[in-house]
């Protein structure tokens, strides 16, 4: 018997399939061990001794894997092809070898498959290799370094600046990128310009565009016409002109296909044309790797999804140029092989693009049997795949200038641009998303290029055109954009920063750690983000800094070559980094939080319209403001005459002029003529909000938020009474003879009857909503519920296949939103989550944290008993490295039942302070 060791249990499944009785596929389920979440697990004064833990689940996946290679004649690890599939083969082997699970003699082999199908698994058993050395060198040393920067500077942060999370290698430069572009942004200075337009018309009355483009000869400049004098001068200047065509240049214009996809140009597609965050691309793409059920058939449909190569393998370009030749002529194959090259930094050439396994599986063949996202991201590889073999669009592509002699005695040239396509090529299959075609410098829309795909009418030399409409246009610059996913990915990918397998993760841990959010599709840094990138840019600048992030990335791949010594490296890094962390080491919070204003500055102390000190308390007039922190409210802004003065804001509210807080006791706004109290408008930790009166030793005075979305400064007297005087009664129920209510909500506007609520669409209809549209949505909330009620068991929506324990696993839809179940043990799906990209891997991580916390249902005594954790374990001797001095430098340690959660689980990284390895 051989035992195989994959990832993951469907890629076992499929290669099962495959390989007979002769073979027996057990999944690893990502890594067996990692580095414990606690101080040491590292030791710098030791060599770089590592520590390693298996937590309980990793312990019983281990347990099986020994058990099954006991008698077993050949052990193949067949985990994936890439840094963290060769480090788990190395710590498989490892704990083996701990445990002398492995009887004398037998054959251990490592091989590596680029697609789970047949032929390629066939071909990868052919070619055994040994453990890659220095591939597990690089390893160790990024998560060496991965924990040695988290474990170092997430105190340091939790000690200087309460309420920041952590902070990672890689996490916190892709941050500062959030930030500086903030802050380009933040001081960016919007710039006048205008443009002529005109709407020109041939012999014929064929219309078309053109814009002024030169004045006697000197072209213009995007900038040149700056006010609207001097545009509607010219354009007074050359209306009802003679306009002449002097001149008609007709090009021909190849554009050429793109590569095919890596991992980030795959995540930025994927974002541009189907909406799919890094993440969700990376776990739909998961799924069309290990195999997916076609026909009655398990198969892999693309390549690995973790690349930064994009070559492809002769034998598939010769299958794609052929296809090709059969679907849609030989007129539509490249002339030539088209070979590509990456312009990544770093890159390794060696891994393949990504690319359909079997190019004849086109994706209307295919669709059927997929979910909706596999489908598109499948159609989407395939198209990019195939494309980057075929022909060249072809354009010709037509420029004509036309001269008119002003009223003023200037000459003005006017031209107009377009283009017709002779031959689509590439473009028959695909056309690449694209970002927002805005000037970095600039932010000056790229118009001149949708120009381009225009047809203009013939025109020839010494034609006379006329005018039909001249229009002087006026624009503003832009600032550059923020980024999106995917445009942050491309710019680490340029940096040279991270890898293939840490964008997601990278983007994902920076969302949870509330340092960016979202915002249709862009990134934007929260305070608490900003807080922390300032204090790193102030204290460990140099760590922060791309050059110094890409220059250790470059030696890691050194490592990886084996051109440099892993350990060096480390001796290195550490003796500068830790002299970076001894210099602040005393500093007060204080201290701290001065040198933070002063780098914060413009942001959070805007300048004033009178010219006064923007860090003047504008409550207490003597008082300086500055950072403040809290550990349960995180930073906000605060006067230095604290108690004496108790005026504060929050650092969002920095640009909005102060003006609920620009007198002691807020804005007032008026007088309500009920009470006869002072309605004033303030601003609070939690943004602005409203105040009926003064507090008494009595009772608290009425206060409402401001909802979202509403302007604090149009607020006004009665709006702001309006809001004080929720929740409205909008009538009694017609059945029940009880009232129903309007108001606003922690989720929003609402309308309640009887316990019963049913939301509102805007914060308008608060104050709108009559009876009887109230009493349909309560009717339509209730009827809802009651069929969520009424169903009784819930929905099954996936069926994920048996957990390594025995039992299956499912996802289901219940009354309280989508979950996953286990035996006993039901776990909830977070929020933001689509149940059907749910993987297997992802639904155990579920399972066994809900397990840990006590999951199972307690009412039956044997259940509770067996829900106990077991007693540790006795440390386990030292490892044994396997053949490499790599491998000798490396430790293991007693297994913990605590452990953490590990760096990576079937392809997804999780850990308290940054496992970016």
């Amino acid at each position: 018997m051989n035992v195989v060791i994959v990832e993951s249990a469907a890629k076992a499944k499929t290669i099962n399939k495959y390989l007979g009785s002769g073979y027996k596929v057990i999944p690893s389920f990502g890594h067996v061990r990692d580095l414990p979440s606690k101080n040491g697990s590292v030791e710098p004064e030791n060599d770089f001794v590592m520590h390693w833990d298996v937590d309980t689940k990793s312990q019983k996946i281990m347990k099986e894997i020994a058990a099954a290679v006991k008698n077993a004649d050949k052990l193949i690890l067949a985990t994936d092809p890439d840094r963290e599939g060769e480090a788990i083969s190395w710590h498989i082997l490892q704990i083996l070898e701990e445990k002398k699970a492995l009887k004398k003699g037998v054959e251990i082999e490592r091989v590596a498959f680029n697609a789970v199908t047949k032929q390629a698994i066939l071909n990868a058993l052919a070619h055994p290799r040994e453990i890659d050395a220095p591939l597990v060198s690089a390893y160790l040393a990024r998560r060496a370094l991965d924990y040695l920067v988290g474990f170092t500077l997430s105190p340091v942060l939790w000690r200087k600046l309460p309420g920041a999370r952590s902070a990672g290698r890689v996490q916190s430069v892709a941050l500062r990128l959030v930030c500086d572009r903030e802050r380009e942004i933040e001081v960016f200075r919007s710039d006048e310009y205008w443009t002529i337009d005109a709407t020109l018309a041939t012999g014929k009355s064929e219309e078309f565009p053109a814009r002024l483009n030169a004045i006697e000869g000197t072209t213009l400049k995007k900038l040149d016409i700056k006010t609207a004098e001097q545009a509607n001068a010219i354009k007074a200047a050359i209306e009802k002109g003679d306009f002449t065509v002097v001149s008609v240049d007709k090009k021909a214009v190849k554009r050429n296909p793109y590569a095919p996809f890596a991992t980030s140009t795959l995540q930025m597609d994927a974002s541009r044309k189907l909406g799919f965050s890094a993440k969700q691309t990376m776990q739909v793409a998961q799924r069309l790797y290990e195999g997916v059920d076609v026909g009655g058939e398990t198969v892999g449909l693309i390549t690995y999804m973790r690349t930064d190569g994009v070559t492809i393998v002769p034998e598939a370009i010769n299958a794609i140029r052929g296809m090709i030749a059969r679907e849609y002529s030989q007129a539509y194959v490249a002339p030539f092989v088209r070979e590509y090259k990456t312009k990544a930094k770093n890159a390794q050439e060696a891994h393949e693009a990504i690319r359909p396994t079997d190019v004849t599986r086109k994706p209307s063949d295919v669709a059927r049997y997929l979910e909706k996202d596999q489908a598109a991201l499948y159609e989407l590889v395939w198209k990019r795949a195939v494309a980057s073999q075929m022909a060249s669009a072809e354009f010709e592509q037509t420029t004509a200038d036309i001269e008119v002699k002003g009223r003023d005695g200037k000459t003005y040239t006017l031209r107009a641009t377009g283009s017709v396509e002779k031959f689509a090529g590439f473009l028959k299959v695909y056309v690449e998303g694209r970002d927002e075609r805005l000037n970095p410098t600039k932010g000056v829309a790229d118009a001149e290029e949708e120009d381009d795909s225009r047809r203009l009418p013939v025109l020839e030399q010494g034609d006379r055109v006329t005018d039909r409409g001249i229009e002087a246009e006026q624009h503003f610059t832009q600032p550059p954009p923020r980024y999106s996913e995917a445009t942050l990915v491309k710019k680490l990918e340029e940096l040279g920063i991270g890898r293939p397998s840490t964008y997601a993760s990278t983007l994902a841990v920076l969302q949870e750690r509330d340092y960016v959010r979202i915002d249709k599709k862009r990134l934007i840094p929260e305070d608490k983000g900003r807080l922390v990138t300032a204090f790193l840019e102030g204290f460990f600048k140099r760590y922060v800094e791309y050059d110094f992030t890409a220059d250790l990335e470059d030696k890691l791949d050194l490592i990886s070559d084996g051109k440099l010594a892993w350990k060096d490296v480390l001796r290195d890094f550490w003796r500068d980094f830790t002299g970076s962390v001894d210099e602040i080491k005393d500093l007060r919070v204080g201290e701290v939080l001065e040198a933070l204003n002063e780098i914060l500055g413009p942001h959070i102390f805007p300048a004033r319209e009178d010219g006064s000190d923007p860090r003047t308390c504008p409550s207490c007039g003597t008082g300086r403001l500055s950072l403040k922190i809290s550990g349960k409210y995180g930073a906000f802004i605060g006067c230095g005459n604290y108690p004496e003065c108790r005026y504060t804001r929050q650092l969002a509210d920095a640009g909005t002029g102060d003006a609920a807080a620009s007198l002691p006791d807020g804005k007032e706004l008026g007088i309500d003529p009920d009470t006869g109290l002072a309605v004033t408008l303030r601003t609070g930790r939690f943004g602005p909000y409203l105040q009926l009166g003064e507090p008494s030793d009595d009772e608290k005075p009425k206060r409402s938020s401001i909802p979202r979305g509403v302007d604090a400064a149009s607020v006004d007297l009665d709006y702001a009474l309006k809001l004080l005087a929720l929740p409205r009664e909008v009538g009694q129920h017609p059945e029940t003879g009880k009232p129903i209510t309007a108001g606003l909500g922690r989720y929003g506007p609402f309308v309640l009857h009887d316990g019963l609520y049913a939301n509102l669409e805007s914060v308008e209809d608060v104050f709108s909503v009559g009876l009887n549209r109230a009493v349909t949505l309560l009717a339509e909330k209730a009827a809802g519920a009651k069929s969520r009620f009424q169903r009784g068991k819930a929905t099954v929506l996936k069926d994920l296949g048996e957990h390594p324990d025995g039992g299956k696993i499912e996802v289901l839809s219940g009354r309280y939103g989508p979950y996953v179940k286990h035996e006993k043990i039901n776990a909830t799906i977070p929020n933001g989550k689509d149940p059907a990209t749910l993987t297997v891997e992802e639904a155990i991580e579920l399972i066994a944290a809900r397990a840990a916390k006590g999951g199972k249902k307690t009412a039956k005594k044997p259940a509770a008993k067996k829900a106990a954790a077991p007693a540790a374990k006795k440390a386990a001797p030292a490892a044994k490295a396997p053949k490499t001095a790599a491998a000798k430098t490396s430790k293991a340690s007693a297994t913990k039942k605590t452990a953490k959660p590990k760096a990576r689980k079937g392809g997804k990284q999780v850990a308290d302070a940054e496992a970016e390895s």
